[in-house]
């Protein structure tokens, strides 16, 4: 049985690489893999795949395309501070779990 966990980082949030091959690299959250912990993030771990052309319109060769990482991987960056940051769950007076900037304290927005 597969559990749907928590995520720190939500799709569009700007995320910062802190290992692997792509370390330092800024980018977007494009994908999100909750039960197996992995996000895709735009321009970061670029892997190559050769396709078969399917139709007329459609060309074959080489595509370049972004593979998953794990979430841990990466820290998000703090819209208000600009800053890469760890961030904290807090529950508002209305019930809503929000996340929150531990540098400044700013609210991120949960939407995904």
């Amino acid at each position: 049985m597969k559990v749907e966990v928590a995520m720190k980082v939500k799709k569009n949030d700007r995320v910062k690489v802190i290992a692997g091959n792509s370390k330092g690299i800024e980018g977007r959250v494009l994908k999100v893999f909750p039960v197996s912990r992995r996000i895709v993030v735009e321009k970061v771990n670029m892997i190559k795949r050769h396709t078969k052309q399917t139709s007329q319109e459609d060309q074959g060769g080489i595509i370049e395309k972004e593979a998953p990482i794990y979430a841990s991987n990466v820290v998000l960056i703090c819209p208000k501070c600009e800053k890469p940051t760890r961030i904290s769950r807090v529950r508002l007076s209305d019930g809503r779990n929000v996340r929150k900037c531990k540098k400044c304290g700013e609210t991120l927005s949960d939407e995904a």
